[in-house]
């Protein structure tokens, strides 16, 4: 494996950092004051190719592999976590499943306008009931005829206010525990039983919307079953596993972020008469975040390239995001420190960072379940 990424990948992360950096930045108390991403940002972000990151080039999308979308992902983690987090949830796990599984007549209805922008995308695993325990979902779906009927509520869906298209993952033989389950794609906002419940209040990542799902006898077409009958459970995992390793490159870009930010405040802010620069104290803390930042970036590229020689990944996919995620927590706290005061308050992109960051460790698997995960594979 070569450790350098292609000429070519590190172009798109010029671009999309300079994009995140320059534009999304810029609006980012904005974005912060009216939890919502403005329309004119997204479509920049449409016509960079961001939405069609993992979307084949016959559908207008760039077409690439997991390499190169953890590249970009990369560069996405430097900015905004918010604007982030949409970008991301739709162009990993929102339309990872559709091009993995997806009929050709479902490609063709759905990924022109994925790849577009047109139609925001999301994944709707997660129930009340629901969390880490995904086994134990509620939300049924019976066969009547050509269609499937949905009755039960998903919740925490990243997107779903906004979004097109949605994969729900619904019980459809209930006797057959994980065994019974499937994937569907969903038009919430055009399928008679759908609704959108409450936008959630998070912590961080404004402009990234959340809501519950909720499905009364809502009529799915059959031609929209997502994959083999029965199969919903093992290819969430899979499209799981996937937005796992990009999640660790997004924390990776965002410790790269803070650490560019800690560096230039301790050169520039003196105490005692010298740069903070200066004391070993902050030394320390500054070469404990690029540590996190290195050896971060080897594992993500590692999983990366691992997927894309076609191997197994599910343990390794785990580590990366552990310890990106966990990695993440740390070097937050320390930006904080080193800026002292002014990386508490409001106006600093150090404590906008320091909220968005820990919904890193929870969503698409907790850190507990990831070291699960792992010790798992190994005693296997």
């Amino acid at each position: 494996m070569d450790f350098e990424l292609p000429s070519d990948l590190r172009e798109l992360q010029a671009t999309i950092r300079d994009f995140m950096l320059r534009r999304v930045e810029a609006r980012a108390h904005e974005i912060e004051a009216d939890n919502r991403v403005p329309q004119e940002l997204l479509r920049e972000a449409a016509a960079l190719g961001l939405f069609g990151l993992s979307i084949p080039e016959e559908y207008g999308g760039a077409g690439l592999n997991t390499l190169g979308r953890c590249a970009a992902y990369e560069a996405l983690g430097q900015g905004h976590m918010g604007f982030g987090g949409v970008i991301s949830a739709h162009a990993s796990i929102g339309t990872g499943g559709l091009v993995r599984l997806g009929t050709p007549e479902q490609k063709a209805r759905f990924l022109p306008r994925m790849a577009s922008g047109e139609c925001l995308a999301g994944f709707a695993l997660t129930e009340p009931s629901s969390g880490s325990d995904a086994a134990s979902i509620r939300t049924r779906a019976q066969k009547r005829g050509d269609t499937y009927v949905l009755n039960g509520t998903k919740h925490y869906i990243s997107n779903a206010p906004t979004a097109g298209l949605l994969t729900v993952i619904a019980v459809t033989d209930p006797d057959q525990g994980t065994r019974g389950m499937s994937a569907f794609l969903v038009e919430p906002h055009a399928t008679p039983g759908v609704s959108i419940g409450k936008i959630d209040e998070k912590m961080g990542q404004k402009g990234a919307l959340s809501a519950e799902v909720i499905f009364q006898d809502a009529e799915v077409p059959a031609a929209n079953l997502l994959g083999p009958e029965h199969q919903g459970y093992r290819e969430a995992l899979g499209i799981l596993t996937a937005g796992r390793v990009g999640i660790a490159a997004r924390a990776t870009g965002a410790m790269a972020r803070l650490l560019a930010l800690s560096v230039a405040h301790a050169q520039t802010r003196e105490q005692f008469g010298q740069p903070i620069a200066n004391f070993q104290a902050v030394q320390f803390m500054l070469a404990e975040m690029d540590i996190a930042v290195q050896t971060s970036r080897v594992l993500w590229q590692k999983v990366a390239w691992l997927a894309d020689q076609g191997q197994d990944v599910r343990r390794m996919a785990s580590v990366a995001k552990y310890h990106a995620t966990e990695a993440l927590s740390k070097v937050a706290d320390q930006a904080v420190q080193v800026a002292g005061g002014m990386g508490y308050m409001k106006d600093s992109p150090l404590e906008r960072f320091y909220r968005d960051q820990r919904l890193l460790r929870i969503y698409e698997g907790t850190s507990e379940i990831q070291k699960l995960i792992i010790a798992r594979d190994l005693l296997a």
